[in-house]
């Protein structure tokens, strides 16, 4: 009674759809192969996962080299299991490259950025420029990577907004890595004060200033440059050094603009401001602009 019933069903998903070469291709083939690769992706994204998240965790390997094992294993299983899966069903593979052969014309056409992406995050994993869990700059995207994927890569910036990157700007344009090699980042702040004031003094201010903010390193210490004699006053640079605001340069400077404001205050540091004078000649008036202290 069963076999009757199934008969019709064995029927139907024997009906030819096309010949791939000398391999007709049915529709209990295609279910086959459709299911098969649903579970092939399924089961090496799971691999993936418990490589980088169970498996690498027990080494010494930093979270973006495990991230781009885990990518990179998952892409070799997905290779191999495809031709597992084809060879199963019972195509030919012979005729599969000539298919191949058609596919890579319409890539060569139609798909030009997928593939460059594809490639791109493929040299990303290999070469490393950027890894997950990096500060980066690629074009107006600022923020920490997150994630790299096949195409592209997940960049959140400091609003907790999530950027998808094409994988390709990372090998086209230039990238500004904060945290390539450490995550130790110098930070430039300007500070300007008046004529006259006496420029020992301002230096040792602007390094207490600096030693009062807990994200300045002690070691490399802060320096302070005098870089110009302005129109407003002597142009100051404060030079500092931090791991833990990279992320965070505008609350970084801020702090130490803070410091500094509260210690010339006390100490009476003035900071200039550009002045305009009004100058009346011969019965007729004349606005200049002075960018001097008197």
């Amino acid at each position: 009674m069963l076999q009757r019933m199934l008969d019709p069903v064995r029927e139907f998903l024997n009906i030819p759809l096309l010949d791939l070469g000398r391999t007709p291709i049915t529709l209990g083939i295609l279910l086959h192969l459709v299911i098969l690769v649903l579970l092939l992706f399924l089961g090496s994204g799971i691999l993936r996962n418990w490589v980088v998240d169970r498996l690498l965790t027990r080494t010494h390997m930093e979270a973006g080299a495990r991230q781009a094992t885990g990518t990179i294993l998952r892409y070799s299983v997905i290779a191999v299991g495809f031709i597992v899966i084809l060879q199963t069903a019972g195509i030919d593979l012979t005729a599969v490259n000539v298919l191949a052969g058609a596919v890579g014309i319409g890539v060569g056409f139609g798909l030009q950025n997928i593939v460059n992406n594809f490639i791109s995050g493929l040299i990303i994993l290999f070469e490393r420029p950027i890894k997950v869990g990096d500060r980066i700059e690629v074009g107006d995207v600022e923020g920490d990577v997150v994630n790299i994927g096949g195409r592209s890569t997940t960049v959140v910036t400091n609003d907790n907004i999530t950027i998808i990157v094409p994988n390709a700007k990372f090998v086209t344009e230039n990238v500004v890595n904060w945290s390539h090699n450490d995550r130790k980042v110098r930070f430039r702040v300007p500070v300007c004060v008046a004529h006259g004031s006496e420029v020992q003094q301002v230096e040792r201010l602007l390094l207490e200033a600096a030693a009062e903010c807990p994200d300045v390193l002690v070691d490399p210490p802060p320096a302070v440059r005098l870089m110009a004699f302005g129109d407003s006053g002597l142009e100051f640079e404060l030079r500092v050094w931090s791991t833990t605001l990279i992320h965070r340069r505008g609350m970084l400077v801020s702090a130490v603009n803070v410091a500094i404001y509260r210690k010339f205050g006390e100490y009476g540091i003035e900071i200039p401001s550009p002045r305009r004078d009004l100058r009346i000649l011969n019965g007729g008036s004349k606005v200049t602009q002075d960018g001097g202290d008197g």
